[in-house]
């Protein structure tokens, strides 16, 4: 029984083999021919005969780089078949723009939880007085308000758009996730307009305070009294540190609502186009002839790289005005301050305001110059 069995098996064997011979020989000369020259592509052709089968090098780089074709429907953009500058977008965004954008924010966490281990919180040196003295009217902590609110709320939702899937997404889970990204994508959209007319304010109010002067060396050449007790310098109603603070916000803030408005309205504005031909007046090399959809990456790219530096500013200016420093936050949150204090940090604003104060007090009556009853 087992001899059959094999003898079986192997006629099996041998006809497969047998037939699958058999259909090497038949299919063989339906096959091409692999030597053929026009396998090889030689002279920039492929085989087939069929339309569009040239393989010409120069005509592909040209597609590759951008090359603009011609298209019968009104989008006129889509006759561009390969846009490279997406790829470039993708990768810096994805890329350095994400990688040291997180180190950058983890790093001024880090320094400033160092600071406050060593220096521990600024205290006010001769304790409070009981008497205070008006920092910050109603009007200018509006515009204060104004203007951190709803930065926070960009900031938040900005980094969600950019490290939100690596880290909400698999906590909340990707139903959850997708709600929150879209209701902070409509509060990042119209909360941005907010966040521009308390720029506006906040520039008007303080303009005048906030100009250089040389106090200010002073100030900067001791640190501004943040390294060593008892050596606060002089420093009128806004000391470097704060002057350094209000410059940064208005600039950047400026740039990022620039950005963000070519954003909001793609494809309207040629920021870039007009600032490299501006650049290239000063010896720069920069391309000025930029498609819309290049205006759209750079100005996203812009827009992540100043929101990020921001945010890191701010993270700084958060904390000296709260655990950082004791009474400083009386300044924007009742808008009176200590005397003490104010007398510590802007001794030079203090003085001012006594002067004032002075002219202001009416003179003394004659009984009581006279020392009369």
């Amino acid at each position: 029984m087992r001899r059959t069995r094999r003898t079986l098996a192997g006629f099996g064997a041998a006809a497969m083999v047998f037939a699958l011979t058999c259909l090497m020989i038949v299919a063989l000369p339906a096959l091409p021919d692999l030597g053929h020259p026009a396998m090889a592509q030689q002279e920039g052709h492929v085989p087939g005969g069929t339309l569009g089968n040239t393989s010409d090098a120069e005509f592909w780089r040209a597609i590759r780089q951008g090359e603009q074709g011609y298209v019968s429907i009104p989008d006129k953009r889509a006759a561009v078949l390969i846009q490279s500058e997406g790829e470039n977008w993708r990768a810096i965004r994805n890329g350095p723009l994400s990688t040291y954008g997180i180190w950058a924010l983890l790093g001024i966490i880090a320094l400033l939880a160092l600071f406050f281990a060593l220096r521990g919180r600024i205290r006010i040196e001769h304790g409070r007085s009981g008497r205070t003295v008006e920092r910050f009217n109603g009007l200018e902590r509006f515009g204060h308000w104004l203007t951190a609110t709803s930065f926070i709320v960009l900031a938040l939702t900005g980094l969600n758009m950019l490290y939100g899937r690596y880290v909400l997404r698999p906590i909340l889970g990707p139903e959850i996730f997708s709600a929150v990204t879209l209701g902070g994508k409509y509060a990042h959209n119209f909360l941005a307009f907010a966040f521009m007319v308390g720029l506006v304010l906040i520039f008007a109010l303080w303009i005048r305070d906030n100009i250089p002067d040389r106090n200010d060396v002073k100030w900067i050449a001791k640190g501004g009294g943040l390294f060593t007790k008892g050596t606060h310098p002089p420093a009128r109603r806004f000391n470097a540190g704060q002057k350094i603070m209000f410059w940064l916000v208005i600039l950047g803030g400026a740039s990022v609502s620039l950005s963000g408005i070519a954003l909001l309205f793609p494809f309207e504005f040629s920021l870039f186009s007009k600032t490299f031909a501006f650049l290239n007046l000063f010896g720069f090399d920069l391309p000025t002839n930029l498609a819309p959809i290049q205006e759209m990456q750079l100005s996203q790219i812009w827009h992540g790289i100043v929101g990020l530096l921001l945010i890191a500013v701010i993270i700084a200016h958060i904390y000296i005005g709260t655990i950082g420093m004791e009474g400083a936050f009386d300044a924007m949150g009742s808008g009176m301050v200590d005397e003490n204090w104010a007398r510590e940090h802007h001794s030079l604003w203090m003085d001012e305001l006594e002067r004032t104060s002075s002219r202001a007090r009416p003179a003394p009556g004659p009984a009581a110059a006279e020392g009369g009853d």
